[in-house]
């Protein structure tokens, strides 16, 4: 019997309210997760660069 790889959790940033954290799964794909108290988000990759150049676009304003 083959055993299935368990994903790679990593935490990217965290507060005392958030966290942000990153999954890679045994395929390859990464997914991001952005728990903000009580709601948790998740992004594929392209989604998350969006956000990112959202951000950086914000934070340049």
């Amino acid at each position: 019997m083959s055993s299935i790889p368990e994903p790679k959790a990593e935490n990217l940033a965290e507060t005392s309210d958030y966290i942000a954290w990153r999954i890679e799964e045994p395929d390859g794909e990464v997914t991001y997760h952005l728990q903000l108290n009580n709601v948790t988000i998740h992004f594929f990759q392209e989604e998350w660069n969006q956000l990112l150049e959202l951000i950086n676009i914000l934070v340049e304003d």
